[in-house]
């Protein structure tokens, strides 16, 4: 990325400059540049531009002061600050913790204005930058020569003890005309970051570019991605649940905010094929219920599209109020999708599935024949296989004559049960729930450390009609929000930031591996490019945002570990085979290690500046509608087009995606 170099502006000046989409990012010398403290708290706090906070203490009034200044600027929320290494060992100690405080990235910078030392001495000071707390060591000197510019290139290839890699935390070039190249040149050797001055004559330092020739030569005439007012479709995970409860409720209840999907539609058929009648509005849906309390349906086959969430949803509620034997059929790639530990849990409820055509062995498959009436009662199932089947269960289980006690072991996808229960709640069924695993991790949110949860659910509930407004889909909305965080902005309206929809942690991602994430009004999230650095996740509650996360980590400098691999078998495709092979076929270096997909990622501007652009070509989405969303953002960083073999199945959760 390209910093811009700000000083002798004024506040307004610097705002106006900031509003500029071509500014990527900035620099704002608080020693050069005459602002009130207000000023600098209201720069800091409220600007969506990355702005790193620079305050020389050479060139203010007094250490005291410089110190002041980076102060305010950092508890003011600033991305980035950076202090000379020769400034006092208090200073130092004392910039450190509120950095880290504060969640401030650290820049420690060595600058010699005379020449450029031999490569002991600059190795001596970038070893110092990093003793001295530096998340980023900043390294300039002068070259007078082109043996001069190659020492200060050398850093970079040189191994630090204590530093795992240099990859993304170092920028070192050389000033004068002899190092001009250096300043482009460091950004292909992995800097998160080069300096550039607004306009050519308000170079900072001998040799400077200014932003618009740095950014010609940078991307050579490649438009950066926009997305603005974008709104996503209605959550599949919330209108298929609410869906089925308005068609098992009593009376008339309201969607509001449906969007067509495959899915969705496919739940819609069958609300219809359980006999409740759907009357649509535009994205308004009128729904009037069986009220399913003590009816036995006589349905012998329920088709259930494409959709292994509603196969699930459906198994245990029509075991609950159907006549005991009945068969679910689906079409597409579900035939080919095993349903893992269904027919062990649906047994522990007096429910026996079996393959009803194509399929021989123990794994179970759609077409799938059941047989046997719900009956409730205590049971411990295993949870590794995903939260569908339980969902499903808590859907049916309030149907029956009897309370019951699910005790879920090693749960995966927890926040898909808690939208369950969010769901049921809205149709007026009661059901309680504990989780078990580190009292304090689960106090902060962490669900990692939940090992287990009881549901105690209250049987002979009545669904009952309700008002029910569907949110907007984060796994849609994260395809949108990784494209501007790695190749410019996006901006999404009518998302919910309180949301229960796990792929929400796409935002948490986000902000880990360093892109900007605002939220302008209620609804409106913003998301724009900043250096991006590689990050850790864990991705065991949220495995269909695999796709999309791993192309962000194409574009994250370092290496990126995401783990919930095992989860990624039995999806559209087998996912993380497919995501292995479209990220080798792109050039990206990757591999699976345990349960963990690996990737080593180059910035941007890496890839561009030495011609590792992914790779363009034919590629296979596997007929999985994520893949394709993924393919899609992953194209606008590619050497030449993506051509895809199936982009149809795209309609399964957003028809008509576009970038």
């Amino acid at each position: 990325m390209i910093c811009t170099s700000l000083q002798n502006k004024t506040f307004e000046q610097i705002l106006e400059i900031l509003s500029d989409p071509a500014v990527e990012m900035a620099e704002i010398r608080l020693d050069r540049c005459p602002l009130t403290d207000g000023q600098i708290e209201e720069l800091f706090s409220e600007s969506d531009t990355p702005l790193i906070a620079t305050c020389r203490i050479a060139e203010s009034p007094s250490e005291q002061e410089a110190e002041r200044r980076l102060r305010l600027a950092i508890e003011a929320g600033a991305r980035f600050a950076d202090l000379e290494i020769e400034a006092p060992a208090p200073v130092s100690k004392r910039f450190q913790q509120l950095c880290r405080k504060s969640g401030t990235e650290i820049i420690r910078s060595y600058h010699n204005f005379e020449d450029t030392p031999e490569p002991e001495v600059l190795q001596m000071a970038l070893a110092r930058c990093f003793r001295y707390g530096a998340d980023i060591a900043k390294i300039v000197t002068t070259c007078h020569t082109a043996e001069d510019a190659a020492r200060i290139e050398s850093l970079y290839t040189i191994v630090l003890e204590g530093v795992d890699s240099l990859q993304g935390r170092l920028v070192a070039f050389g000033m004068g005309d002899a190092g001009r190249d250096t300043r482009l040149e460091c950004l292909r050797r992995g800097a998160p970051f080069t300096y550039a001055a607004l306009t050519e004559a308000e170079a900072t330092a001998p040799g400077q570019w200014s932003v618009a020739e740095m950014a010609g030569t940078l991307y050579a005439g490649r438009r950066p991605y926009r997305a603005e007012g974008r709104r996503m479709p209605a959550s599949k995970s919330f209108a298929q649940r609410a869906i089925l409860a308005a068609a098992l409720a009593e009376g008339t209840s309201h969607l509001s905010g449906y969007s067509p999907c495959g899915d969705s539609e496919a739940a819609l058929a069958v609300a219809e094929a359980l006999g409740a009648t759907v009357r649509r509005d535009g994205s308004d849906i009128a729904i009037t219920g069986i009220g399913a309390h003590g009816r036995q349906l006589d349905l012998a086959r329920l088709d259930v599209g494409e959709s292994g969430l509603l196969t699930r949803l459906t198994i245990p509620v029509l075991a609950a109020v159907g006549s005991g034997s009945f068969t679910v059929e689906g079409r597409g790639t579900l035939p080919g999708r095993p349903l893992g530990s269904a027919a062990d849990i649906m047994a522990a409820f007096g429910v026996l599935l079996s393959n009803a055509a194509g399929h021989d062995g123990k794994e179970i498959y759609v077409p799938v024949s059941v047989k046997g009436q719900l009956i409730p009662g205590t049971a411990e199932v295993p949870g590794r296989g995903g939260s569908q089947l339980i969902s499903g269960l808590l859907m049916a289980l309030p149907l029956c004559g009897k309370d019951s006690l699910l005790h879920v072991n090693e749960p995966k996808s927890i926040p898909y049960m808690y939208i369950t229960l969010d769901v049921l709640r809205h149709f007026g069924i009661q059901t309680r729930s504990e989780m078990e695993g580190d009292a304090e991790m689960l106090e902060a949110d962490d669900w990692s450390a939940c090992t287990g949860i009881s549901f105690k659910v209250r049987g002979r509930q009545h669904y009952r009609a309700a008002d029910f407004a569907i949110e907007g889909d984060w796994s849609a909305a994260a395809n949108l929000l990784v494209a501007g965080a790695v190749f410019g902005s996006a901006e999404l309206v009518g998302m919910d930031t309180k949301s229960l929809q796990a792929d929400l942690t796409i935002i948490d991602i986000l902000v880990e591996a360093g892109a900007v994430v605002s939220q302008l009004e209620e609804g409106t999230v913003c998301v724009r490019k900043a250096p991006l650095e590689a990050f850790r996740q864990d991705l065991n509650n949220a495995p269909d945002l695999f796709p999309i996360v791993s192309v962000l980590a194409a574009f994250c400098a370092g290496e990126s570990r995401i783990a919930g691999v095992g989860r990624l078998a039995a999806k559209e495709s087998n996912r993380a085979e497919a995501i292995l092979q479209m990220l080798t076929q792109m050039g990206v270096e990757a591999h699976i290690e345990g349960d963990e997909l690996v990737v080593y990622g180059e910035s941007l501007a890496a890839r561009l500046l030495s011609g590792r652009l992914l790779k363009g070509g034919e590629y296979t989405s596997r007929h999985d509608h994520r893949m394709v969303m993924a393919l899609k953002v992953a194209s606008l960083g590619t050497e030449s087009p993506i051509v895809i073999d199936d982009e149809a199945c795209v309609g399964k959760s957003f028809p008509g995606f576009k970038l």
